[in-house]
């Protein structure tokens, strides 16, 4: 077996982050902002980002501006470039931990790698939006330490001058890392402490060397008070100040929760996800990448050739000192927001701020814990492999919400061809989990309104009830009320009375929903946020005789194949079209490639199709088959057969209809 040196540790870095995050990346695309931002730099221009930013953390606006100039708007080429900036935040530490501790390269190795696979940021696949408001940042904050490290080994100004340039990137464009600077503080006294052996000399000297950095930070602190107070940054509502952080249950709860998902739950969450669903094939993949990356993890460490040459107790001890601080430090930015550390959500891109110092924490507690090598790198392998699996199943979660939109946006374009310009689709939710309206008014627009021009109002919105109801986006659900949607630099201002309301289950296919067809009967199961909506539902917006409008196959693919999602949505359109031939043409056609429903409300229009064009007998079974399957449906099959009666025209479908309704027990 060859020998492994220190030129092979980039090799390491790009195989764990392809293993971790990138066999998904074909099938994964855009998510939450990445939409909206997508969006801005194709219609709008890269330098657009200018005045988008500049009420919401302006200093940004270059990084986004520099990348989308040069990144196409293609959700797989994003994907890749978060692959590209996932491994030089490895290097990046890697690099910084070296000029720190010159001669611990074996625990420098260890953090890197635990920092590079930190299973409790979840949020990778969120790239262009987090490469850039964040990752950017982070890697030139890590720079800058090494390049501190550097300037304090070597005394060159330069070095200064640089690590000062880096902070500055590092600090302005985000607040996510504005509370870890004093790392740097304890890094230099760490560091002087290889010359200088007396306490107060050194917290001296020590601050002496950190001045230059401590006063640009000061600045940015000052920036980011008078932005939360004076300014128009509003990204989050702060709610420090709203509620105490004093009383002593709570303070140690706070730290229990961090240092619990810290050190312990984000490690080994894998196998409770494992064991919830382990004969699922994702599990079972997930399980043999766990197998396969321990397996390499542990040959790597047992013919790496690298050492370290100092004191390991005198690391540990600064390790995880640094460690601990860090992580509470981390922590400070998104409990001022007010906002959760919750593993596994959303939220969990809060983690970026303390993934650094987690890291050197549990480096150095696996030093401090394990002093046997063999037995250190077979738990720290573990670890790591754990995280490999994690990612992967994090990677799957993206992939079905990616296949979600790609569904939602083909069926949209099957059920309407067309829609007049300021139409609002009024839904109460989507079925994705990382999406919000507001992302997927992008991708509406996209579709909709392919040469959109800068300076006009957007044609069509998405809202979403439960969000936006009682709201400035949406005051009621009254006929005639505005609907106002800001998009960054651009708006929709739509009407109440200018909707089409929809629905699209998470089984199911998209379906738009009318007085008449699929009305608040039909559906008065469902969540009042839909059924209280309905009512505004104007279907004559959709103009059902345009072309299907083309979707751009590097953002969705190509078309799916023609399932039964295909057959429901475009039934749905012959029905709006009183086009009934169709609709039974359309069952048929279904029925012979084997196409059924999951949800047994998309039998409705072929029902009423096969009723209307003399198959009665094939309605009535369906309806049958239908009121079995789902006994919802009741008041929805009541309500067809009663029209049925009134328009097939002749004594026998008349007398179907009626004994119908009869077997159903619907209301006279």
């Amino acid at each position: 077996m060859p020998k492994f040196t220190k030129k092979s540790i980039p090799f390491l870095f790009a195989i764990l982050t392809l293993l971790a995050y990138g066999l998904l990346t074909p099938w994964v695309g855009f998510h939450w902002d990445d939409w909206a931002f997508a969006w801005i730099g194709n219609f709008l221009g890269p330098t657009e980002f200018i005045p988008a930013f500049r009420p919401f953390r302006p200093f940004i606006a270059p990084i986004f501006v520099a990348t989308t100039s040069i990144i196409p708007p293609i959700p797989f080429v994003w994907q890749i470039f978060g692959l590209v900036i996932r491994f030089f935040s490895a290097f990046a530490a890697w690099w910084a931990l070296n000029q720190i501790w010159t001669k611990n390269k074996t625990q420098n190795l260890a953090v890197s790698l635990l920092f590079l696979l930190y299973p409790g940021y979840s949020q990778q696949w969120v790239a262009l939006t987090h490469i850039n408001q964040e990752w950017i940042s982070l890697i030139a904050y890590l720079f800058s330490f090494g390049l501190t490290a550097q300037a304090l080994r070597t005394g060159k100004k330069r070095k200064t001058l640089l690590a000062l340039l880096l902070l500055f990137w590092g600090l302005f464009p985000t607040e996510y890392f504005v509370s870890i600077e004093p790392l740097r503080a304890l890094f230099i006294f760490f560091m002087l402490g290889e010359t200088m052996s007396k306490f107060w000399i050194r917290i001296k000297e020590s601050a002496k060397r950190w001045l230059p950095y401590l006063a640009l930070w000061l600045v940015n602190v000052a920036w980011l008070a008078y932005y939360y107070t004076r300014g128009g940054y509003n990204s989050y509502s702060v709610e420090a100040s709203q509620k105490s952080t004093s009383a002593l249950a709570e303070l140690i709860t706070g730290i229990w929760d961090l240092l619990y998902k810290s050190l312990w739950m984000i490690w080994t969450q894998f196998i409770p996800h494992y064991l919830d669903s382990p004969t699922a094939p994702t599990a079972i993949l997930g399980l043999a990448l766990v197998i396969l990356a321990f397996s390499f993890l542990i040959i790597y460490h047992q013919n790496l050739t690298l050492k370290s040459t100092a004191k390991k107790h005198l690391w540990t001890r600064q390790a995880i000192f640094i460690g601990f601080v860090g992580i509470f430090l981390g922590r400070v930015p998104s409990l001022l927001a007010g906002l959760p550390l919750k593993i596994g959500s959303t939220f969990d891109r809060l983690t970026i701020s303390i993934m650094f110092a987690s890291a050197l924490l549990v480096a150095g507690l696996l030093e401090l814990l394990i002093k046997n090598e063999k037995w250190r790198n077979l738990i720290l392998s573990g670890l790591l492999a754990l995280a490999v699996g994690q990612q992967f199943l994090s990677a799957n979660e993206f992939r079905r919400d990616w296949e979600r939109q790609k569904n939602l946006a083909w069926q949209l374009t099957w059920r309407i061809p067309a829609m007049k310009e300021g139409t609002a689709l009024i839904t109460h939710e989507l079925p994705m989990v990382y999406e919000s309206d507001q992302a997927m008014t992008a991708p509406l627009n996209w579709i909709y309104a392919p040469n959109y021009q800068a300076g006009d109002l957007l044609p069509y919105a998405f809202v979403n009830t439960e969000k936006r109801l009682g709201g400035y986006t949406l005051p009621s659900l009254e006929m005639d009320m505005p609907i106002k949607v800001p998009y960054r630099t651009v708006r929709f201002e739509g009407n109440t009375s200018a909707a089409i309301v929809i629905y699209a289950p998470k089984n199911g296919c998209l379906r738009v929903l009318d007085s008449v067809y699929a009305n608040a009967q039909s559906y008065k199961k469902e969540d009042d946020f839909l059924t209280d909506a309905i009512y505004l539902s104007d279907p004559s917006r959709i103009l059902t005789d345009a072309e299907t409008p083309d979707i751009p196959a590097s953002l969705f693919g190509k078309e799916p194949a023609h399932e039964w999602c295909y057959y429901s949505t475009k039934a749905e359109l012959a029905r709006q079209q009183g086009d009934w031939e169709e609709v039974a043409r359309l069952g048929d056609q279904a029925e012979t490639e084997g196409y059924h429903p999951v949800d047994a409300f998309e039998w409705l229009p072929f029902i009423e199709g096969y009723a209307y064009t003399d198959n009665l007998e094939r309605a009535e079974n369906l309806s049958q088959i239908a009121i079995q399957k789902e006994p919802r449906l009741r008041k929805g099959l009541c309500q067809l057969w009663a029209r049925a009666e009134v328009e097939i025209g002749n004594a026998k479908g008349e007398n179907i209809a009626q004994n119908m309704q009869t077997k159903l027990s619907c209301s006279p």
